[in-house]
C-alpha cells in the first residue's frame, strides 16, 4: 500500500543520500502515516483511515463527519 495520507494527500517526497565524499544516491521521505480507526455516528460503523500525524490532527480540529466528507469528495471510497 501507498504511503499517503487519505485525508491531507501527504504522499512521499524524494531527494538525495549525500554520503561523505558527496556522492549522491536517491532517497525517499515518506510521511508519518497510522492507520487509526473511528466510529463513524451517522453510519453508525467504524471506518480505518491511513492519516498522516497532521491527518489525525486535522481530523481532532473538524471532527469525523467532516473528515469523512472530506475524503469522500477527493473521490476516495471508505
Amino acid at each position: 500500500m501507498s504511503a499517503h495520507c487519505m485525508l491531507t494527500g501527504a504522499r512521499p517526497g524524494f531527494g538525495n543520500r549525500v554520503s561523505h565524499s558527496h556522492r549522491r544516491t536517491s532517497r525517499r521521505f515518506d510521511p508519518n502515516i497510522q492507520t487509526k480507526r473511528y466510529w463513524l455516528p451517522g453510519e453508525r460503523r467504524h471506518v480505518r483511515l491511513r492519516l498522516s500525524t497532521k491527518g489525525i490532527r486535522t481530523l481532532d480540529a473538524i471532527g469525523v463527519e467532516a473528515a469523512v466528507a472530506r475524503i469522500r469528495a477527493r473521490g476516495v471510497r471508505i
